[in-house]
């Protein structure tokens, strides 16, 4: 079935971003780390940005003993601490006479009833008119249990207005349990009413991304195997794991960041034009890429895995990754990881495209490093010519760098590279949005072309198993120092073709 024609997204002006319709949000895992730091002050945001109702309603669920009071301090401590837009009394005055919080275990029967008793005083009191949108803010495990119980209670079923269930990575840990959390899911909730939010595709760059390719004509004809030597396709953080030890420890790298960020930079890097911006096209634009998606035969020659050891770090002296605490001391779980892929279309057949992620290295920053092969004929006796590269550089610094070769002022001919940069905060008057505000207000608007669909999840796991099966053969990762760029095997996977890592 289709999702329903939004009203509020005229085809003809996309320019300005649309306020949400009457609803509520309720919030499931409203204590955790992202709801304090992330959700709960991007929806405030949006409030304060005009793009709620003056009804929209938060409930927070959670096993907490809280009143609606104590709920709504809780929001504006992290609303003081965290909003982009400051805080505005006038605002605020209006957006926490919306706030409730419900108390209970998520398999507490009884809670749900609260909740329904608590949307229908909010559908009268404050004008909701049903909509409701579930945000499960809570560990995979919790998926299946949540939406029965929604469903239980009848919470899940539209007696008017509409139902929407958000649900955050990881979409499992394979592809089977990736089948079976769908399955979960797809037995409450109708496939157009289930978001699933990967925060990247969020972000302005990401999005700016499509803009780059198909709204200049100068990038797309050179955008295919003709011109294109490789991609390089990086996410780094300079932070270890820290208090995510009992988390991390059997998930890693791979599964954590490039089954789902970097697959889906990688889809929409080297997709074909969609027919047009909808939800449906850039899914399938992206789906016939990962389809596409062939790996190398030798799987240990191409990829690499590491993890972190002690060491000295920016001044300061490090834990390895197997002291940190709660750790399994004999963890073979992955902080590094980099993986080589290709794709057997007319487009990119030939150009190897490389992935890596890994914690606690030389600094953080996401990028996508599209390097272009040297020109066949060198004028330019005795010069060495370097390869131009276009970097999208995702974050922290948002913007686009396009190397190339140049003229050095003086009598000959000496050439040597420069730089084009493009700063969204240096062209720009506009702030910018957090990835969060953009996708929750997707959410309540109904508009999903920034959210990978189940096709697109399966693939990426159909990509990334094969991997994870000849690791899990190799014992214990390779160790690398903090601050580096990652264990000496990663180096490796490019020398062998005569390519290096960029240095970002």
């Amino acid at each position: 079935m289709n999702a329903p024609h939004n009203p509020l997204r005229s085809p003809d002006d996309v320019r300005l971003p649309r306020p949400a319709g009457p609803s509520a949000l309720v919030l499931f895992g409203v204590t955790g780390d992202l709801a304090q730091k992330k959700l709960l002050p991007a929806i405030y945001d949006l409030a304060n940005r005009g793009l709620l109702p003056p009804g929209f309603s938060l409930i927070g669920f959670g096993r907490r003993d809280w009143s609606d009071s104590d709920f709504t301090e809780v929001v504006r401590t992290a609303v003081l601490n965290r909003s982009r837009t400051g805080f505005n009394p006038d605002v605020w005055e209006q957006f926490s006479q919306g706030l409730r919080f419900v108390s209970g275990s998520f398999d507490n029967a009884a809670a749900y009833q609260n909740l329904g008793e608590i949307l229908k005083g909010l559908e009268r009191s404050r004008g909701t008119e049903g909509n409701v949108a579930f945000y499960l803010s809570v560990p995979p495990a919790a998926f299946s249990e949540v939406c029965s119980q929604l469903r239980d209670a009848k919470l899940a079923t539209k007696t008017r207005g509409w139902r929407r269930v958000v649900i955050e990575k990881p979409f499992g840990h394979d592809l089977e349990s990736s089948k079976r959390l769908s399955s979960a899911v797809n037995a409450v909730f109708e496939p157009h009413e289930i978001f699933r939010i990967d925060h990247y595709l969020g972000k302005e760059t990401v999005q700016n991304l499509l803009t780059l390719r198909f709204a200049n004509v100068l990038y797309e004809p050179i955008w295919n195997n003709r011109y294109v030597d490789h991609v390089q396709i990086t996410m780094a953080e300079d932070i270890g794991v820290g208090g995510r030890a009992g988390y991390y420890d059997g998930i890693g790298a791979a599964r954590d960041i490039i089954q789902n960020h970097l697959l889906q930079l990688f889809a929409l890097t080297a997709m074909d034009r969609p027919k047009t911006l909808t939800a449906a096209d850039l899914r399938s634009a992206k789906e016939a890429v990962l389809a596409a998606t062939v790996l190398p035969d030798d799987l240990v020659a191409t990829t690499a895995r590491g993890q972190y050891g002690p060491g000295w770090q920016g001044g300061k002296q490090k834990l390895g990754f197997l002291e940190e605490e709660g750790m399994n001391p004999d963890s073979t779980t992955e902080t590094y990881a980099a993986i080589t892929l290709g794709i057997d279309n007319d487009r990119w057949r030939g150009v190897p495209f490389y992935l890596r992620s890994g914690k606690r290295l030389a600094k953080r920053v996401t990028e996508i490093a599209v390097v272009f092969k040297t020109p066949e004929n060198n004028l330019f006796t005795g010069q060495q010519l370097q390869q131009n590269t276009i970097v999208i550089r995702v974050q922290p610094d948002e913007g686009v760098t396009t190397k190339f070769t140049s003229k050095v002022p003086g009598i000959g001919h000496q050439v040597r590279d420069v730089t084009m940069d493009f700063g969204y905060s240096h062209a720009f008057t506009e702030d910018s949005p957090e990835a969060y505000e953009r996708l929750i207000l997707d959410v309540l608007l109904g508009d999903p072309p920034l959210f990978p669909g189940q096709k697109e999840v399966e693939l990426s796991w159909q990509i990334l198993d094969p991997i994870e099966a000849v690791w899990a053969d190799l014992g214990r990762p390779e160790e690398y120092a903090p601050g580096t760029w990652g264990p000496p095997s990663a180096a490796h996977i490019l020398r062998r073709d005569d390519r290096v890592w960029r240095r970002p």
